[in-house]
């Protein structure tokens, strides 16, 4: 399985390009967790599959198991914080256009 990954671009981008890019970052690590969430499920189906686990073996996947959960809600957090900020702390110019420029500054540069 590959890394998630953004495409770097050299140029400065604008205020939409940034917003978007943060976004995408958002579910990108989204994305990576719910595998992670995944591969340690299978984890612990495999240890429940093992005939000659013991008790405090299974209890070691198990406790494991919770602990890359609690660590991946923590993570959780900080996105939702993350979303919020971008929802609630930076500036969105009015949508006038295709282009996505409206004209502030005389036009036609994705302001």
């Amino acid at each position: 399985m590959s890394m998630p990954s953004i495409a770097c671009n050299p140029n400065p981008v604008s205020m939409r390009q940034a917003v978007t890019d943060l976004l995408e970052s958002i579910a990108l690590e989204e994305t990576a967790m719910s595998h992670i969430l995944n591969a340690e499920g299978e984890k612990l189906q495999k240890a429940l599959a093992m005939e000659e686990i013991d008790f405090s073996q299974m209890m070691e996947v198990n406790e494991s198991v919770a602990n890359m959960v609690n660590v991946i809600g923590g993570l959780e957090n900080i996105l939702k914080e993350k979303l919020e900020f971008v929802a609630n702390n930076l500036y969105y110019p009015n949508y006038d256009g295709e282009d996505g420029c409206n004209n502030c500054c005389g036009g036609g540069c994705g302001c």
